[in-house]
């Protein structure tokens, strides 16, 4: 199964019968999944259906369901409601002998409301339910193209992240065969540091010595972190090998790498591992960010 980002557009339209419809469909990252309709008046019966193939095509982000329909090629009817300008025309005579104002024009009274009615012609329910059924079929080719979209670009991101896999996990192959933590670089530090500490204390006794000696050696082993890294990129490069709506379970894997970097980073006492630690924690970073779009 491909992977998929949770940004896309797409847009579909179409005629059926007197109907002229249009959708916009837009989706941005998110959390969950959360699908909006905007509908005109009137095409609710268009909701269910379109929302049900959204669900059941898509797993996370944000998406925006934009639908215009507009009724075209039907005859308009013209008609003088004649209750409503015999009303006015009386009044205007009452008005005339009681007033100087200036008679009023034909159009000004036209213009008056409820004196013409302009309506269209009844609609079919027919042509209505087969318009529904185009919208709604419309609305599936348009939801392909959009997750044809995310997919393209989710497939980029897919290489992306390999890369970023690549980098980490050349960065901690590095961090191993750093000459800092070969026995005899450990060794002679905490020969210095165990030396630093008899220089400033005259009453450290065997057993402190021993209990600091330890934590020193402690504090600078870094294999567990290393052993971490290279198991978390290794699960990471299966899950994108696999494909799927994995976004969340990388997200997971991103943060686990990032605490892992923190603490070989923090543990470093030595220039070299340092930098690489701070590179690591970099590309890590660009990892995070670039999952937060995957789907």
């Amino acid at each position: 199964m491909a992977l998929s980002s949770m940004t896309g557009f797409a847009r579909g339209h179409g005629i059926a019968g007197p109907y002229a419809w249009n959708w916009e469909i837009k989706s941005v990252n998110a959390k969950g999944l959360d699908v909006r309709f905007r509908l005109p008046p009137g095409w609710d019966a268009v909701e269910v259906p379109a929302r049900a193939r959204a669900t059941a095509e898509l797993a996370r982000g944000t998406v925006y369901c934009n639908l215009t329909v507009e009724r075209k090629g039907v005859a308009t009817t013209v008609k003088v409601n004649e209750a409503v300008l015999n009303a006015v025309l009386d009044t205007i005579k009452t008005l005339e002998r009681t007033s100087d104002a200036a008679p009023p024009t034909l159009d000004g009274i036209l213009a008056l409301k409820g004196v013409m009615e302009i309506t269209e012609a009844d609609e079919s329910e027919e042509e209505r339910r087969a318009a529904e059924a185009a919208i709604v079929e419309g609305f599936a080719k348009a939801l392909a193209d959009l997750l044809a979209m995310r997919q393209a670009e989710g497939a980029t991101l897919g290489r992306l992240l390999s890369a970023r896999l690549d980098e980490i996990g050349t960065l901690t192959a590095r961090a191993e065969a750093a000459p800092g933590r070969k026995a005899e670089a450990v060794k002679a530090r905490l020969a210095d540091q165990v030396a630093a500490l008899l220089g400033a204390s005259e009453r450290f006794d065997s057993d402190r010595l021993y209990q600091e000696a330890l934590l020193m050696a402690a504090k600078a082993d870094i294999r567990e972190e290393l052993d971490r890294l290279v198991s978390h990129v290794a699960q990471a490069k299966k899950l994108i090998g696999g494909g799927g709506a994995i976004g969340r379970k990388l997200d997971f894997l991103a943060q686990e790498l990032h605490r892992e970097s923190n603490t070989l980073t923090a543990k470093s006492n030595d220039v070299e591992l340092t930098n690489i630690g701070l590179e690591l924690k970099t590309v890590v970073e660009q990892f995070r960010e670039q999952v937060q779009n995957l789907e």
